[in-house]
């Protein structure tokens, strides 16, 4: 039976998703509706429906976009072809691509210019992945295998890495980088955004408590599969819900102490429903905070949303 639940913090909205959605928003009371969105402005069924009744138009090519709309671009990044796309094609564009990822773009770029040769470590087919890797020629590897057939031409080559990964995954995979060409170099900062680092570390401390995990995130979100795979890898078991109708009682039939965090596009208000179900259905009256840092982050809005 239920004793306790622990709420991880940090969890759920990052600064990049917090400006994401508020550039939507603004952008729809600035410029009326509809307004158009190339993918979803973060990888969340809620938050899409959400924005979707407020008058957001989510679509995938750009020719679904009337000449002359506005569009946005989701917080994952794009291809870099495509805001001259948008242009040609007679569209605003606005970019709600999260500061972090266009860290690595930049960098992409720089290294690129400078002749080096990139090995990207990245999910294949993720949207934050397909914008990188059009930035500039480089190797995406996924997996040790990949390492192992990884072959570079030149004794030049630096390490870039998706915002979004698992961080034990991607340290293991920069070692064995690492090992096979000891030329390479790892950027000066790292790529794996402090939201990531930190909602997997208050998980980490989670596991040690809770008898089972619960993340509130969505199966498309990069982040939120990571929380899962992290609280496994720490010997507990651990579900991805998209909010507290997806919860099944015998997950937590023989728990004591359930934990509870969500991904960096997880709503707080899922969080805090899924914590009143198991209340009241399990008779809970303690609800604990573990606290593994705090984040005070804030990312500008883009020119064209500034107050004038």
């Amino acid at each position: 039976m239920v004793e306790r639940i622990i709420l991880a913090n940090p969890r759920g909205f990052c600064a990049g998703v917090s400006r994401a959605i508020d550039i939507v928003e603004l952008a729809l009371q600035k410029f009326g509706k509809p307004i158009y969105v190339r993918h979803p402005i973060v990888h969340n069924i809620h938050v899409v429906r959400e924005l979707e009744k407020k008058g957001a138009v989510f679509v995938e090519s750009l020719d679904a976009v009337p000449t002359g709309s506005y569009v946005i671009f989701s917080a994952h990044g794009s291809p870099a072809a495509l805001r001259q796309e948008a242009v040609l094609k007679g569209l605003k564009p606005i970019d709600a691509v999260c500061p972090l990822v266009t860290k690595v773009h930049v960098e992409a770029r720089r290294f690129a210019r400078n002749g080096f040769e990139i090995v990207y470590i990245g999910h294949r087919g993720h949207q934050e992945a397909i914008g990188v890797t059009s930035i500039a020629p480089m190797h995406l590897v996924e997996t040790l295998e990949d390492v192992e057939n990884l072959v570079l031409a030149s004794d030049k080559a630096v390490i870039l890495t998706q915002t979004t990964l698992s961080v034990d995954d991607a340290r293991k995979l920069v070692e064995a980088l690492k090992k096979k060409y000891p030329f390479i170099t790892e950027t000066p900062k790292e790529d794996i955004c402090y939201a990531t680092t930190n909602r997997q570390g208050a998980v980490k401390e989670l596991a040690k408590q809770a008898d089972v995990i619960l993340v509130i995130g969505s199966p498309t979100s990069s982040n939120s599969v990571r929380l899962v795979e992290t609280a496994t890898a720490m010997g507990k078991p651990a579900y991805l819900i998209n909010d507290k109708t997806e919860l099944q009682e015998g997950w937590i039939t023989n728990a004591k102490i359930v934990g509870v965090t969500s991904g960096a596009s997880g709503p707080e208000d899922l969080v805090l429903e899924l914590v009143e179900f198991l209340k009241e259905k399990f008779n809970v009256t303690k609800v604990e905070n573990l606290v593994h840092t705090t984040e005070n982050v804030e990312f500008v809005l883009p020119d064209e949303l500034k107050e004038k």
